[in-house]
């Protein structure tokens, strides 16, 4: 078996797995399959959306952190923001949010739609901006933006979280491209997310673990 075909072989052997491990976890709610369709028909890059076994590991968590207070950083279509509001105990709150103001309606539209909707608040707008202007602690802090302000989304956030409190950081193995010694100069994103990933590491205040799920979600618990 030469190269290519193993490296196809392992790509159908993967896509097996997903799809068996959906088929063995909760099935998708209702309202997020209508979003999940409704992503593919109406956005650009529908992949950039959590998808079902990555939004029930999302509301698995929640359920087992329970925060009373979530941000997140990169709402994208609402997908991941509602897998997180569904998980969140009585009085819980999550702010989200999405620098594209394009996405403004499509997403208070879908959120519109849900059981949910009164325990989200979406802002438009630069993250590195907003989130100064959001006044509280927060008990947990989903990351899933722009791969080149990892580390300063990460600053920012961190003295924002309480002790004990829990930064979930997306595509932190970035399709593999982590493993590559010196990417191309102009590839920032990998270069960003290991330079994240390296800095993390080593980072005393902090436990952390990478999971392969998907493109990587990183666990960050502040001490």
């Amino acid at each position: 078996m030469d190269l290519k075909q193993g490296k196809k072989l392992t790509a159908d052997v993967n896509q097996q797995i997903d799809e068996y491990m959906a088929a063995h976890s909760d099935i998708e709610p209702d309202y997020l399959a209508m979003l999940n369709r409704e992503a593919h028909l109406h956005t650009l890059n529908p992949r950039m959306l959590s998808g079902h076994f990555q939004g029930r590991i999302l509301k698995m968590l929640v359920c087992m952190i329970q925060p009373q207070r979530v941000l997140e950083i990169g709402t994208f279509v609402g997908y991941s923001a509602l897998c997180i509001a569904e998980g969140l105990p009585d009085g819980g709150h999550i702010d989200t949010i999405e620098i594209d103001d394009e996405l403004e309606e499509f997403i208070r539209e879908q959120l519109a739609k849900t059981p949910f909707e009164e325990r989200i608040t979406l802002h438009i707008g630069d993250a590195l901006q907003v989130i100064p202007q959001l006044d509280t602690t927060f008990d947990l802090v989903f990351i899933d933006a722009d791969k080149r302000l990892y580390r300063d989304y990460y600053e920012l956030v961190l003295p924002r979280l309480k002790s004990g409190g829990f930064i979930l950081a997306d595509n932190t193995l970035w399709d593999g491209k982590v493993l590559i010694d010196k990417p191309e100069s102009n590839d920032y994103q990998t270069i960003a997310i290991k330079a994240f990933n390296d800095f993390i590491a080593t980072d005393n205040r902090i436990e952390k673990v990478i999971l392969p799920l998907r493109d990587g979600l990183t666990l960050i618990m502040k001490k």
